[in-house]
């Protein structure tokens, strides 16, 4: 009998691979944990389309190894990394320069290589949040935020641009969500749109979900990951609240569903996962590395959603 293999080697033969030779260049993806991410699969996808000899991977990192390793893969001349969670704040230390917007939320997610084996941080979340979003008119709404790291802070600035009202950021760390606030609060002023943080352990956060027009889940709660011991953000009692006239938008696009997204569903909400904005800022990230404007998004997608499906 054949021993059951894992899931990579079971569908190696089901993909075209690219040769790898000593010219490949390599590109990646840095976080904790990684070994759910679908980044490998629909960059590849790309790169071959796009008849580019680029190799991307992920590589698990932790926090303390973080500077080191964005160094060395520097040092080995890697065209570019995407940063995931918990990293994109403490990245910053390693980056020579960062773009406006990166500057302006403190947080990035694509490093893009310069000289002297320096690296330029930039944010493509921001752009990627925003996609699936175009048809909807938030104009003087209300929009509460679970979490309040890097990508969080990628949706306030692209919240920024939509005339909303105001911003909850419901949270339980104190500090992290007192510096969003005062990062953030004077560039949201110009547009008049107001932001407040509630930490969920000291104030009763029913009635900010019970008037929310938007939210949106940050956190990895919910990630199919075995580490993840909840699996609803906030818990489930909190959702009996939930109008029906309420969109959720949850940045983890595997399980897909989720099932805080289910729960929307059972309510009739209008649900929104994260692999179009996955997609998207890959595809943003991809250009500013390689200098290509056309890239081919559908077969990202795609690529993607055929692995899900696995």
């Amino acid at each position: 009998m054949v021993p059951e293999q894992p899931h990579s080697i079971l569908n190696q033969h089901q993909h075209k691979m690219s040769i790898i030779t000593g010219k490949t260049n390599l590109v990646g993806l840095l976080g904790q944990p990684v070994n759910h991410s679908l980044s490998p699969i629909m960059h590849n996808a790309a790169y071959e389309e796009m008849g580019l000899d680029w190799c991307y991977l992920a590589f698990p990192c932790d926090k303390t190894n973080l500077e080191k390793v964005t160094r060395a893969l520097r040092l080995i001349d890697c065209k570019g990394l995407n940063i995931t969670i918990p990293h994109k704040q403490e990245v910053l230390k390693t980056c020579n320069k960062l773009t406006e917007i990166a500057h302006n939320i403190q947080a990035v997610n694509t490093l893009i290589p310069e000289n002297n084996n320096n690296w330029i941080g930039a944010n493509t979340d921001v752009e990627g949040f925003l996609m699936p979003l175009k048809n909807q008119n938030l104009t003087n709404k209300n929009v509460v935020i679970i979490g309040c790291g890097g990508s969080a802070r990628a949706v306030v600035m692209g919240l920024n641009s939509l005339n909303i009202k105001k911003i909850t950021i419901i949270s339980r760390n104190d500090n992290s969500l007192n510096i969003l606030i005062n990062n953030m609060k004077n560039i949201l002023a110009k547009n008049n749109i107001v932001i407040e943080g509630i930490n969920k352990n000291k104030l009763n956060i029913t009635p900010y979900i019970q008037q929310a027009n938007l939210i949106v889940n940050t956190t990895p709660i919910g990630m199919n990951i075995k580490t993840t011991k909840q699996n609803i953000p906030l818990g489930n009692e909190i959702w009996d609240n939930l109008s029906s006239e309420t969109i959720l938008y949850d940045l983890i696009y595997t399980p897909r569903p989720t099932n805080w997204l289910k729960i929307g569903k059972q309510k009739n909400c209008f649900i929104i996962d994260g692999l179009d904005m996955l997609v998207q800022q890959g595809a943003l990230s991809i250009k500013l590395w390689s200098g290509f404007s056309n890239v081919p998004i559908e077969t990202m997608k795609s690529s993607a959603k055929k692995h899900l499906m696995v």
